[in-house]
């Protein structure tokens, strides 16, 4: 079991290994950032993009949160996190891809098709529940696929489907929109099969995900 503990032991690794040998690196990110990918994620402990990817530090601008989902774009008032970064990611760093991964046995995927979270009280579960709704629609075609959702092909299906979710959701701010349009970005899903780590594209034409 990690402890914080175990984590400033890893960092003096970091320090004198991995910090030490690209300190150039390190040297030209004080200056500031200029990644050309976003990646949208889970919060999953398994699913790290930076170890899957096996990238450089400043070279990917990840956002993470449970079940790697985007909320439709909408301008009332409130505290607007994954917005906020996607703004900063196509309007002032300019990326040219936005990635969207999804992973196998994720948490709030399964929360979302087995409904359990969805009668819990705000304070002990209310938060993830809300957040889970953008996936109600996505559930209802699932289960009308799967009408036993326990199995692990329905389980996959609403994987898949959460990384559908989100793709269709980027597309509602204006400014992806348009951008994607013009050609300046792209938008790809992704899914991540933890079982086999083996990582998955879609095909948006298809709406099948193979390997890459």
């Amino acid at each position: 079991m990690t402890d914080f503990a175990d984590m400033i032991s890893g960092y003096r690794r970091f320090r004198q290994a991995g910090w030490a040998q690209q300190r150039e690196r390190w040297g030209e990110l004080r200056e500031g950032q200029s990644p050309r990918v976003m990646i949208i994620a889970c919060s999953d402990s398994r699913v790290d993009p930076a170890q899957i990817f096996d990238t450089n530090p400043g070279e990917i601008f990840v956002v993470r949160n449970v079940a790697a989902l985007v909320p439709p774009f909408e301008t009332t008032p409130g505290l607007h996190g994954v917005s906020a970064a996607l703004e900063f990611a196509v309007q002032v760093l300019k990326v040219g891809e936005i990635v969207v991964m999804g992973h196998g046995s994720c948490g709030g995927c399964g929360a979302a098709l087995s409904g359990d979270l969805k009668d819990q009280p705000p304070g002990e579960g209310g938060f993830i529940a809300n957040w889970i709704k953008l996936l109600d629609d996505a559930r209802a075609h699932v289960v009308a696929e799967h009408p036993d959702h326990s199995t692990p092909q329905a389980k996959r299906a609403m994987e898949e489907e959460g990384v559908k979710v989100s793709l269709a959701n980027l597309r509602t701010f204006p400014c992806i929109r348009s951008k994607e349009r013009s050609g300046d970005l792209k938008l790809v899903g992704a899914f991540f099969a933890i079982a086999d780590g083996v990582l998955n594209v879609l095909d948006e034409q298809s709406g099948v995900f193979s390997p890459a």
